[in-house]
């Protein structure tokens, strides 16, 4: 009997890495690997045979953490030669041969132009008895086109373009991922309509600048006409997309999600900085009073609209004025959330040998005010929401309490995260399933919906999605994680759709 190979990929970063993650777990599991999670608890090892880093390197302790847990893996390494560590993603692209000298119990260091290659890469490790290091410095094959094993029966990521043409003094990504290349608008659309056919309700369009989309083959309304032509892809009923740049958004994005169903009123919106020197010295093209203009039109058109942000404290120079100009910035602007970073010197950056370095004790102090403000700014919107009706859309493990406090927990059409009460005896959703319920209170990063058990609003809405999560469960292994099947590159378009559960007699909507 074959012994069974497993595989563990850990994923540090960004969406985009999330995304290559799943394009390396397809890889793996058409080249015979088993995911180490989806065995039943009982019979999994403690290290799986691979295990794959997909580093990210835009934080400052990427390297560090890196380094940590390839130490913790050593001892296993040293206790079975035949397991194999692969390193890949921002950090390989950037260190590449040093992460070998550094930890030469790896295997393979690829980069993220040739996610593409690691199974080879880990044969010829295996033959060579050798460490295999390959970073190419261009895109040799578009991810799309990749196995993927998708982390989501109901929910999936679509890459609409790779690499970045800003110049962004604190940020390494265009570096390492190269100029933007952008997919065809009939290729992105051939994998949505397949993916709404294995039985995804909610899309997400990725790229380093999604709005940017078309440059490449020069149609700047490429990114509004997409957002609509998702619109027309019968059974897709959540559309998202991130990130954008504020200096590329245009009206006639706003207008496409405002005249588009099904995409959602949730816009990630990069501030970084209020203040328009500081925005200047991070080349960051668009000054405080245009990004203000950008919320005021989305506004306009679509009301009801969640915006967030990501924002970044200390940038060298960065004097308290500056930072007030932030402040202010954050109050107009009414973030729904945002992400909020301390500058850290990134080495290969502009930013990295700037004057006026700001100290740590001072980026510390600021950043918790930015912190107080942004809170209070977050718990105000939520708490307008209150009484309110909202569909959530149901995930697991969006409700890190939910067993203790009785709830189930997803999303809003607004990307809020909510938590909402079964009441007893009522259905309970799947996963995928779509629940209305009424805001009975707003807390600064979260909406409690409990309207079911107080007699209120509580109306569940079975989907295709659910029934895609609940074809996974059947015949599930107990203490197995059940994911979807590996799609083999582009889905054929036209799939037949998973056959859905049954639905029993209580006059739920299909």
């Amino acid at each position: 009997m074959e012994t069974l190979k497993t595989y563990d990929v850990r994923t540090h970063g960004c969406q985009m890495n999330v995304h290559d993650s799943e394009r390396l777990a397809g890889l793996l599991e058409t080249a015979g690997y088993v995911d180490l999670a989806s065995l039943p608890s009982g019979q999994r090892p403690d290290v799986a045979d691979v295990v794959v880093f997909n580093t990210c390197a835009v934080r400052e302790n990427a390297a560090n953490k890196l380094y940590g847990n390839l130490g913790q893996l050593r001892p296993a390494k040293q206790a079975n030669p035949d397991m194999q560590i692969a390193v890949g993603g921002c950090l390989a692209q950037k260190d590449r041969s040093s992460i070998v000298e550094r930890a030469p119990w790896v295997d393979v260091v690829f980069g993220t132009h040739n996610v593409g290659s690691l199974p080879a890469l880990l044969d010829r490790a295996r033959h060579n008895k050798a460490a295999e290091v390959e970073i190419l410095e261009a895109l040799d094959v578009f991810p799309s086109t990749l196995p993927t094993r998708r982390d989501s029966a109901y929910s999936a990521w679509v890459s609409i373009s790779v690499g970045c043409n800003n110049t962004c003094t604190f940020c390494i990504v265009p570096a390492l991922r190269g100029k933007e290349k952008d997919r065809r608008p009939g290729e992105i659309l051939a994998e949505v309509e397949a993916l709404v056919a294995q039985g995804v309700v909610e899309i997400t369009l990725l790229g380093q600048n999604v709005n940017t989309y078309g440059v490449e083959f020069g149609d700047r309304l490429a990114f509004g006409k997409l957002l609509r032509a998702c619109g027309e892809v019968e059974g897709l009923e959540r559309v998202r997309f991130t990130s954008p740049h504020p200096a590329a958004f245009t009206d006639d994005v706003v207008t496409a999600m405002a005249q588009t169903p099904n995409v959602m009123p949730s816009l990630h919106m990069p501030l970084q900085s209020g203040s328009d020197r500081v925005l200047r010295a991070m080349r960051r093209s668009y000054r405080s009073e245009k990004f203000l203009g950008i919320l005021d039109r989305v506004r306009e058109q679509i009301p009801d609209a969640a915006i967030t942000t990501d924002l970044i404290v200390g940038f060298p120079g960065e004097t308290e004025e500056d930072f007030q100009a932030t402040l202010d910035v954050v109050r107009a602007s009414r973030f729904s959330s945002a992400f909020t970073f301390q500058y850290s010197v990134r080495p290969g950056t502009p930013a990295a040998t700037m004057a006026d370095q700001v100290p740590k004790e001072v980026v510390q102090e600021r950043f918790d005010r930015l912190i107080a403000v942004q809170e209070e700014v977050s718990w105000a919107g939520n708490r307008e929401l209150e009484g309110r009706q909202v569909e959530v859309l149901v995930a697991p493990g969006e409700g890190r309490k939910d067993a203790e406090t009785e709830r189930m927990s997803g999303r809003a059409r607004d990307n809020r995260l909510v938590h909402f009460a079964v009441p007893q005896g009522a259905e309970r959703p799947r996963p995928g399933d779509a629940v209305t319920v009424e805001v009975t209170y707003g807390a600064p990063h979260h909406l409690l919906a409990d309207s079911g058990v107080r007699g209120g609003t509580y109306a569940v809405r079975r989907t295709r999605g659910g029934d895609a999560w609940a074809a996974l469960q059947e015949g599930g292994t107990p203490g197995a994680t059940r994911k979807p099947a590996v799609s083999l590159g582009i889905p054929t378009v036209g799939a037949p759709a998973p056959q859905p559960a049954a639905v029993p007699a209580c006059g739920v909507l299909d």
